[in-house]
């Protein structure tokens, strides 16, 4: 009987100390590369080892292969650079995925390639097909000019168009679209949008912004549920082939119910956070949800609003006028009407712990949305509430303060002073360029920087906002040593706001953003350090691999 007891304590001991073994071997090691973590305490390392969807330990290449057992998936990074998957903390996603395989004007710098192209794919869709999308700027144009309904009327008899700006609060309609909409000279501008017209004939143009733009849009036809499914798809795809593991999705509502069944169908390739229209606030209250909720995968972040336009449609507001427009002060937008309705809005919000995010880009629209949020934090006392300015492009310094004071998070597309430092001093003069996308002001305010590039606005690829963020260098070459040079931030302070920062930004920091035991392993390599590389090189740079919860996603072959 003695001997049955002992050999049975050897045996459960044997079974205790292999389960040991096996609890510490790895599924997959990440060996020999430069590893950034983004925790402080321990920020480079050689080596990964993933168990499962999470990161099982950081450490030494001798440390992790350790771990590996006989099933255990090994890569050699051969030196590569791995960061903590990036967060793009502002896309409007759904729409990026349709603009895909869409009309693109966004390079276009000539009136006779601009018509050329919409004729070209008026053929290619066939009569009576809508024709949108585009992302023009007529900043690029030679000269610079908003185009008119007429310079494509002849080449779109049988198709109605309306393509938008590259912002998206300006958009072109041709004749056919504004006689569907019922546009015609006698018809006023809406509040928080205008209908250009024609000085002296007073016709419509064809230019619409902001609000007015609704006044046509609302006639598109809505894409069927499977073309929405594969635009979500296309999106997807296209935000891990460019290292992109999760996204905060500017959208609507509807899109959940996309992203969904994405999920369902396991083919959900990123992470995505998405946050509703400001306007549907009801929902949440009817169904007494509160605060950021979902799953691993997809998550409803909170609210999105806005108070003002744009910089290159002239509709963003300021409190002088614009210097090529003296007349022109900028737009409110509609959904700060009635007066009023923007701060019972956010007191909504805030009584049911949701985050918002609000658009603001004149100095005068990010002050008024401060002076709201100031007010309700105030009244309220003080809480996690993690609110946004999403842009926050120009501002007064007092407001650059006051972000840091109250604990507002700046969300900004650093890719856009690229394209904007080429013509936006010719808007709005050299005294209120100095604290135009003032990232280096807002850090040493102790402000949280978000990162995120607007796409379709802007390109998805994160390394395009670095870039852009570390050099101030803008498109037209005319800037070599940065636009506003005294704002520039470093490589870290980057990829903190593309990583931990953003999923600070959605309550996610203790599950990622950086790489650490516990956190999903989700994962970016690149094929060159941006450390220490020259930062004008940064652009150069390619994404080698993207791993999200721990699978291999995306693997560059060339």
């Amino acid at each position: 009987m003695k001997k049955i007891l002992v050999l049975s304590i050897l045996i459960a001991t044997c079974l205790f100390l292999i389960a040991c073994g096996r609890k510490e071997m790895a599924d997959l090691i990440l060996y020999n590369g430069r590893v950034w973590t983004g925790n402080s305490n321990q920020p480079w390392v050689e080596a990964l080892a993933i168990r499962g969807d999470q990161i099982h330990q950081v450490g030494s290449n001798r440390e992790i292969r350790k771990m590996a057992g006989p099933s255990t998936a090994i890569y050699d990074l051969q030196g590569s650079l791995v960061l903590p998957g990036f967060i793009d903390g502002h896309t409007h996603f759904l729409d990026g995925g349709f603009s895909l395989r869409r009309l693109k004007l966004k390079e276009v710098t000539s009136r006779e390639e601009f018509v050329a192209l919409i004729a070209q794919e008026a053929k290619k869709l066939g009569p009576g097909k809508w024709i949108t999308h585009g992302n023009w700027d007529h900043q690029r144009l030679q000269p610079p000019e908003l185009p008119r309904k007429e310079w494509i009327d002849e080449v779109t008899r049988e198709n109605p168009v309306l393509i938008s700006r590259h912002d998206g609060h300006m958009a072109l309609a041709n004749s056919l679209a504004l006689k569907i909409a019922g546009i015609d000279r006698l018809t006023a501008s809406p509040p928080g949008g205008e209908i250009q017209k024609d000085p002296l004939t007073g016709e419509p143009t064809g230019i619409l912004t902001d609000a007015a733009i609704d006044l046509v849009s609302r006639h598109i036809p809505e894409p069927s549920f499977e073309d929405k499914v594969e635009a979500a798809q296309l999106a997807c795809l296209h935000a891990i082939e460019n290292g992109v593991t999760s996204i905060h999705d500017m959208g609507e509502a509807a899109n959940f119910e996309i992203y969904q069944e994405l999920w369902r169908r396991d083919e959900l390739k990123c992470r995505i956070t998405l946050y509703f229209p400001i306007t549907e606030i009801d929902v949440f209250e009817r169904l007494r949800l509160r605060g950021p909720f979902g799953s691993d995968w997809l998550r409803i972040g909170g609210l999105k609003g806005f108070v003002d336009g744009s910089l290159g449609a002239g509709t963003a507001l300021f409190f002088e006028p614009y210097s090529d427009q003296p007349q022109n002060y900028g737009l409110i937008h509609s959904q700060m009407y009635p007066e009023g309705i923007m701060e019972t809005r956010l007191r909504r919000a805030d009584q049911l712990g949701l985050p918002v995010a609000i658009h603001a880009i004149g100095d005068r629209a990010n002050a008024l949305i401060l002076d709201i949020m100031e007010k309700i934090i105030r009244e309220r006392g003080p809480k996690d509430r993690r609110w946004r300015i999403e842009h926050a492009q120009h501002l007064r310094r007092e407001d650059i303060a006051r972000l840091g004071r109250l604990g507002i998070i700046a969300s900004v597309q650093p890719y856009h002073l690229a394209d904007d430092g080429c013509w936006a001093e010719k808007r709005i003069g050299p005294q209120r360029a100095k604290t135009t996308y003032a990232f280096r002001s807002l850090l040493d305010n102790k402000v949280i920087l978000v990162a995120g590039s607007d796409w379709t606005v802007a390109p998805l690829n994160p390394l395009t906002g670095i870039w852009a963020a570390v050099t101030r260098q803008t498109i037209d070459g005319r800037n070599p040593g940065g636009w506003i040079p005294e704002e520039k931030i470093t490589v870290e302070e980057a990829i903190k706001a593309y990583t931990i920062n953003a999923a600070y930004a959605e309550f996610s920091e203790k599950k990622k953003g950086s790489l650490e035991p516990g956190k999903w392993a989700d994962i970016t390599v690149l094929d060159r350090d941006i450390f220490s590389i020259a930062p004008e090189e940064i652009l150069k740079t390619k994404i080698k691999m993207t791993f999200v919860a721990g699978k291999k996603v995306f693997e560059r072959r060339d």
